[in-house]
């Protein structure tokens, strides 16, 4: 395949948000590498990319495992050289009642949500810091900043990795360095996120917990609101790539969740109780 200048890493990379980047990057002439758990989906993908013409490779990588990681850069090193940017997309979603969240959904989400990032950082960033050129994009959400209730694992995973994101921020603005960093912080978008348990280890899986038909009815029709309103990824994707051209570091989808932003805001600056006015959802649905 040709060689092309510039390289995009991209984790989680064979559907949603991952893909729409894979595409758009690709679109723009960069050579493609996706890091994704889910394999037949990862060969798809990289077949459709390579039928646009677009070089793409396919490393199927575990985030939550920094040996896993470091394979997936060894391989695009070998493919393509040194990369240009690196997209620490991969996630997954569980949550319910804090006093009821087994402890294995704790474990599952914070391993790929908050430790992907870290092995991402650990093994890219050096990379890019000794080239003193390239940007890194690390996927936080809208949960990122605002604690919507019954998210306690992902809502922690986010605004962890936004934070982990900030601090590298003012690192590498002291540094002088010319590596920069964005962090998207989608509001909902359509993605596969809630269908995050195909990709669960064996190991983490849990007894689902028994619902009545009503509850799963009413379940089913939050999802259906939720695909039939949510953002499609290739306006995410879009976005992405104008922020990292501009070196922008706050990166939200809409302006769906403005007024809660504020109003946290407002809180914390008035010591005053935390409070929402709708649930996530309901947040972006009546906006």
């Amino acid at each position: 395949m040709e060689k092309h200048n510039r390289t995009v890493i991209i984790t989680g990379g064979a559907s949603g948000i991952g893909k729409s980047l894979a595409f758009h990057y690709g679109q723009k002439k960069y050579n493609v590498v996706l890091g994704d758990i889910e394999e037949p989906a990862l060969e798809s993908t990289v077949n459709e990319l390579r039928a646009d013409g677009i070089n793409a490779l396919g490393v199927t990588t575990d985030v939550s495992d920094l040996n896993s990681v470091q394979s997936l850069s060894d391989a695009s090193n070998a493919a393509f050289g040194p990369p240009t940017v690196v997209c620490l997309n991969a996630g997954v979603g569980a949550g319910g009642e804090i006093g009821q969240i087994p402890m294995s959904d704790w474990e599952w989400v914070l391993s790929v949500n908050l430790w992907g990032v870290i092995h991402g950082l650990s093994v890219f960033l050096p990379t890019l810091q000794k080239q003193d050129v390239g940007h890194i994009v690390i996927t936080s959400s809208i949960a990122g900043h605002l604690s919507y209730p019954r998210m306690g694992p992902y809502n922690a995973s986010k605004h962890a990795v936004l934070t982990i994101a900030e601090t590298l921020y003012f690192e590498l603005a002291e540094a002088q360095s010319n590596v920069g960093i964005s962090v998207l912080c989608p509001g909902l978008v359509r993605t596969q996120i809630l269908n995050s348990e195909r990709n669960r280890p064996e190991t983490l899986m849990e007894t689902p917990i028994a619902v009545s038909d009503k509850e799963q009815e009413t379940r089913e029709a939050i999802v259906r609101e939720i695909y039939d309103q949510a953002l499609d990824p290739s306006i995410v994707a879009e976005l992405v790539y104008d922020a990292v051209e501009a070196k922008n570091f706050y990166i939200f989808t809409d302006d769906s969740f403005v007024d809660a932003l504020r109003q946290r805001h407002h809180n914390i600056e008035n010591a005053q109780n935390p409070n929402l006015r709708a649930n996530l959802i309901e947040e972006h649905l009546n906006d």
